[in-house]
């Protein structure tokens, strides 16, 4: 991974792949920050008139401490949790959060970057996060920097060469040129594109997702064209499913 304060960051697969992602920067964090927290007063108004005929009461002002608090806190990390890495802010201004070495987000570092946000906002308006940010490599606030994590700007990324992605490594599949050549005979358009796109965004998925699928596309290779044991046998599902795309792409790409 390498970053600069030019405002992008990239990420380099281990098949060499380089992905570059705009990191979202302290203004368009703020105005996300700004629509989350209406968000919350929303919420608390709500809440006010449920319980303002108890409000006498001590106990039940204590009790409102306690849930504005933990709806300040558990705003954040439910939205992010079940949002992949977005508040309503977030998907709003076209954010989100990730892991900064692009793995796979975290609930324990959803947490902590939310915890923290009440340090960031100190003393008015993240002021200390609002630095955070300035000074640090990529664009964090402290709670990013204690989780790990970054916010990018959630944009459709731009394909990769091509031959990057499918010439990297050795395919022994290439040496049965016939059987090859039945493949991209027998390989409908649209599977084409769905090999090709999930090997493009192989490191966005889930991982049990991403096993499961590329164990589905491998066996709907498997089932148009069989190639020998000894081409495939030592092939993962996903590697077996790289060379199927370098069978149906490289000589067009």
């Amino acid at each position: 991974m390498t970053g600069s304060k030019t405002g992008t960051l990239a990420l380099r697969t281990p098949e060499g792949i380089v992905f570059s992602l705009p990191l979202a920067g302290p203004a368009s964090r703020f105005m996300a920050v700004s629509i989350d927290m209406l968000c919350i007063f929303g919420a608390s108004a709500v809440i006010d008139r449920l319980f303002g005929a108890l409000s006498f009461l001590g106990a039940v002002q204590a009790l409102l401490v306690i849930v504005y608090f933990v709806l300040s806190v558990g705003y954040g990390i439910v939205t992010e949790w079940f949002w992949r890495g977005q508040t309503i802010g977030k998907r709003l201004l076209g954010l989100r959060v990730m892991d900064e070495h692009a793995l796979h987000l975290e609930f324990s570092q959803i947490a902590v970057r939310n915890l923290l946000r009440f340090v960031d906002a100190l003393p008015l308006f993240y002021l200390v996060g609002g630095v955070s940010c300035f000074f640090s490599r990529y664009s964090q606030r402290l709670g990013d920097l204690a989780a790990s994590t970054i916010v990018v700007r959630d944009v459709k990324p731009s394909q990769p060469d091509l031959n990057q992605l499918l010439g990297a490594r050795y395919n022994s599949m290439l040496e049965h040129r016939h059987l090859a050549a039945r493949l991209r005979q027998r390989v409908p358009p649209a599977a084409s594109t769905i090999a090709l796109e999930a090997m493009l965004r192989r490191d966005s998925f889930e991982p049990r997702a991403r096993v499961e699928l590329f164990a589905e596309l491998a066996g709907y290779f498997k089932s148009l064209v069989e190639f020998p044991p000894e081409a495939t046998e030592q092939l993962s599902d996903e590697q077996y499913v790289r060379n199927v795309a370098e069978i149906l792409f490289a000589k067009r790409g």
